[in-house]
């Protein structure tokens, strides 16, 4: 084998992924066909999950000032993020460019070894390794690994030479987008309605700006590249009456409705995450965020089996809890598609929503639907609360006086036992795992508000930051063996 794990992409998704394996003691070589990375930037800034798993590794510092706003929008209908709750309730503008650049960085700090302009032409799942035929530079190779992950996008080769099935729907709506500089307009976030199409500009840093444009009958057109600027200026012309074509063009480019997903997450030995799996209108900036929790999801489980710390059946649960996260992520996407897209004909519905979405519990439910808040994974038997959900960053002070919060404790992307009070049970049972697991002792560094049920007595928290088990619902010890295999002594 020439590696652990071969990942096919250096976009967000494969560059976490690559970390997250190289944290859990996995080797790991990323396959990219471009010869640079990336100046342009599909995705536009983070959610409130994914700032919580950035904060989970201490990657936040090294994305520098965020610029963060508790406003966004459903489809072009404003919502409050902020209602949300948790520590970073809130979208965040970074460019996908400085995503990359810092999570490339990250990951070479942590030995990746990361591949450009290698391009991945041939796949052969043996059943016992995978096998890539390459294009490089200095001509074809071949290299084999026990697993190979596809997070190479929405065109993805590892999908297409790896036979997963792809269903969903054809594009009915292209939208022509180009990041332009030397040339100011208004700041339209959600949007600027006209009769004959949609507008949305937005700033991008200094001097420079994204415009997108749809105009109403615009069908997608059969692309072998991405289109000219001067027709992003002239279908801009054609809705707004303004002349654009005088800018500098950086980047030109387009997308379209179409709404697709893989039908398994994983075959046999191959496994696939971000737009690989998933592909859909980009709206409210989904789709880099469930790329990077795709990648955090699978990253921790992937390396503990290649690692020999846990069984091949862990990797069953990659697909079981991410594939309905990918599906509730296109059914709500469609939807914005339904009132981003829609004519005159669609502002009685978003007139009613925009009064809707003003109700705190309908905001809720929204901003935990698009920034996957709301995400709760099936982990077995139990009545809590907390099972099954992210762990909510919690003030603790530490048996030796040292204060901490649960975030910080997962930095080193290991599982922690959470022992808040006198379970010395579990804490005993935790031992034979202790190459895998962290046990910590605590205590809240406040009360609960009044009503708030009191802390558990111990918490298992997965490497993802998601709850296995809580003490009093059921015995720890086939819970430690599900999640991390079996005890080392």
């Amino acid at each position: 084998m020439d590696t652990d794990v071969i990942v096919v992409g250096a976009g967000p998704a494969g560059l976490m992924l690559a970390a997250e394996l190289r944290l859990a003691g996995a080797d790991v070589i990323v396959l990219e066909r471009e010869s640079d990375s990336h100046v342009e930037s599909r995705g536009m800034g983070f959610t409130a999950r994914t700032l919580e798993v950035f904060d989970q590794r201490g990657l936040l510092p090294r994305f520098g000032d965020l610029n963060r706003s508790p406003g966004g929008h459903f489809g072009s209908v404003p919502i409050d993020f902020a209602v949300g709750g948790g520590t970073h309730a809130s979208v965040t503008g970074v460019s996908q460019a400085h995503t990359v650049k810092v999570l490339g960085e990250w990951a070479a700090e942590l030995g990746v070894d990361i591949r450009r302009d290698h391009e991945v032409t041939g796949l052969t799942d043996t059943g016992e390794h995978v096998e890539v035929t390459v294009r490089t530079p200095a001509g074809e190779v071949r290299l084999t690994a026990p697993y190979l992950v596809g997070c190479d996008g929405g065109r993805s080769a590892v999908r297409r030479l790896g036979g997963f099935a792809f269903p969903g729907t054809d594009a009915t709506a292209e939208l022509l987008l180009a990041d332009v500089e030397n040339f100011e307009l208004p700041k339209l976030w959600s949007g600027s309605r006209r009769p004959g199409g949609m507008l949305l500009a937005a700033p991008l840093g200094e001097n420079r700006m994204r415009v997108v444009v749809y105009k109403h009958g615009m069908t997608p057109e059969p692309r072998t590249g991405p289109p000219a600027f001067s027709e992003v200026a002239d279908a801009w012309q054609r809705v707004s009456g303004d002349d654009i074509s005088t800018a500098t063009a950086l980047w030109v480019s387009s997308f379209t409705d179409a709404s697709r997903q893989a039908s398994e997450y994983r075959r046999g030995r191959v496994l696939l995450a971000g737009d690989a799996a998933h592909i859909h209108l980009p709206a409210s900036g989904q789709g880099m965020n469930v790329s990077i929790q795709d990648a955090v999801n699978l990253g921790w489980k992937l390396g503990a089996v290649v690692t020999g710390g846990a069984g091949e059946d862990l990797l069953d649960t990659y697909h079981a809890e991410r594939h309905p996260v990918g599906a509730e992520l296109l059914k709500n996407t469609r939807a914005q598609a339904t009132l981003f897209l829609g004519g005159d004909e669609m502002q009685p519905l978003r007139d009613v929503l925009t009064q809707v979405f003003r109700r705190e519990d309908a905001a809720r439910y929204l901003a935990g639907l698009v920034s996957g808040l709301d995400i709760r994974y099936d982990v077995g038997a139990g009545a809590h609360p907390l099972l099954g959900v992210r762990m909510p960053e919690t003030r603790l002070v530490l048996a030796d006086g040292e204060k901490a919060t649960s975030t910080e404790l997962l930095h080193t992307a290991r599982g922690v036992l959470l022992v808040l009070g006198d379970d010395r049970g579990a804490a005993e049972t935790a031992g034979g795992w202790a190459d895998r697991l962290d046990v910590v002792s605590a205590r809240a560094a406040y009360d609960p508000a009044p009503g708030e049920p009191a802390e558990p007595a111990a918490v298992l928290i997965r490497p993802d930051g998601y709850v296995a088990w809580v003490s009093g619902d059921g015995d720890l010890e086939p819970v430690l063996r599900r999640w991390f295999g079996e005890p080392s002594v």
